[in-house]
């Protein structure tokens, strides 16, 4: 991973944005980490990487997978009958 501090990502920004397709690049601010810039090859990968660096949407996350350890979860089947029914 390639670091370089934000006065130089400012000066060539477009220089450090393809430079992240090769590798993630690190920003550093006062010579700490601060950001990462990331190519993204689709929009399924982008909505990813979003969600997971939202902290309701891990949240949402971490409960779901606390109540399956609990209750055992469902079947797929029965899933699949919640959804359909759930969209009438």
């Amino acid at each position: 991973m390639k670091g370089v501090s934000a006065t130089k990502v400012k000066a060539r920004f477009s220089n450090y944005l393809e430079q992240c397709t090769e590798g993630p690049v690190i920003v550093t601010k006062n010579g700490r980490p601060t950001a990462v810039l990331l190519a993204v090859s689709d929009e399924e990968e982008l909505e990813r990487l979003v969600l997971a660096h939202t902290p309701r949407f891990m949240g949402l996350l971490d409960n779901a997978e606390k109540r399956i350890g609990r209750s055992g979860g469902i079947e797929h089947k029965e899933f699949w009958r919640a959804v359909k029914k759930g969209r009438r």
